[in-house]
């Protein structure tokens, strides 16, 4: 894809805005996630800077070339730091987010590696045309199903379903249409960040925590177990990130399919 120069500027300017933080100082492997919590853990286990800007919080650890960024919550949060972050060089990028799991068996802190998204969310318009779908990209997932298999850890493969509707789960007819989709997952961002990423050139993967139930009986999330959740996962979910990166770059230094072009380029694997 033809890069505008003056597009170009513009994006890395807002990321400096929105970051707090020089674009130079970004690593070439990118964690996004939804939690501010999440990079307080990067950070401190690391002992590395926290930054902030008008918009997300951010802290790099050169060490690991990884950088980790808290773009907030929503479809059109999502799209924007694709958008922006499309146009530097970062070689693997990873959503650590949270869904709610929509089948009975599934239990709270497994993994949902989701293939697919259903755009629900009407932001992904703005990138393809309704029939065109949302997926995510195949050699980033391939690196997040092999870790996965090498930890041993409990996950499922599915699709979700991406809304903006926040309170939905007071919705019967959004339920019943829900349910008619035969989604594994609800959340709201994924189905914008494989449009974004897939109209961008942007190698972007996905790793869902299962953080509630919402469809079972005193399943929907409260204060109390999203706290729980938090304190216990939090530390798998983003080490876990980390590995996929690696594997990914490891991956693509063997020119495994499925990268882009541009990802492929010589710098080493991490």
């Amino acid at each position: 894809m033809e890069r505008n120069p003056q597009e170009a500027e513009i994006a890395r300017q807002t990321l400096e805005r929105y970051s707090g933080c020089e674009a130079s100082a970004f690593c070439s492997n990118l964690i996004l996630t939804n939690f501010p919590r999440y990079v307080d853990y990067f950070s401190r286990t690391r002992e590395v800077p926290i930054h902030e800007g008008s918009m997300f919080k951010v802290s790099h650890c050169p060490k690991e070339d990884v950088s980790i960024l808290d773009f907030k919550i929503g479809s059109p949060a999502a799209a924007l730091v694709v958008d922006i972050c499309s146009f530097l060089p970062f070689r693997a990028s990873m959503l650590l987010g949270m869904c709610g799991g929509l089948r009975r068996r599934y239990q709270v802190g497994e993994y949902l590696v989701p293939v697919a998204s259903i755009r629900g969310e009407g932001t992904s318009d703005f990138y393809f045309p309704a029939e065109v779908p949302a997926l995510a990209n195949f050699l980033m997932q391939k690196a997040v199903t092999d870790v996965l298999e090498e930890e041993k850890a409990p996950y499922h493969i599915g699709i979700t379903y991406t809304t903006n509707m926040r309170f939905w789960e007071f919705n019967e007819e959004f339920k019943n249409r829900l349910k008619a989709t035969k989604a594994q997952g609800i959340e709201m961002e994924c189905a914008t960040l494989f449009a974004a990423s897939y109209k961008r050139k942007f190698t972007l993967g996905a790793l869902l925590l299962i953080s509630d139930l919402p469809l079972n009986h005193d399943g929907i999330k409260t204060k109390q177990s999203s706290q729980f959740v938090y304190d216990t996962y939090t530390s798998d979910h983003v080490e876990k990130g980390i590995k996929i990166l690696r594997a990914a770059r490891v991956m693509q230094s063997k020119k495994v399919k499925g990268a882009y072009h541009r990802n492929l380029a010589s710098a080493p694997a991490v």
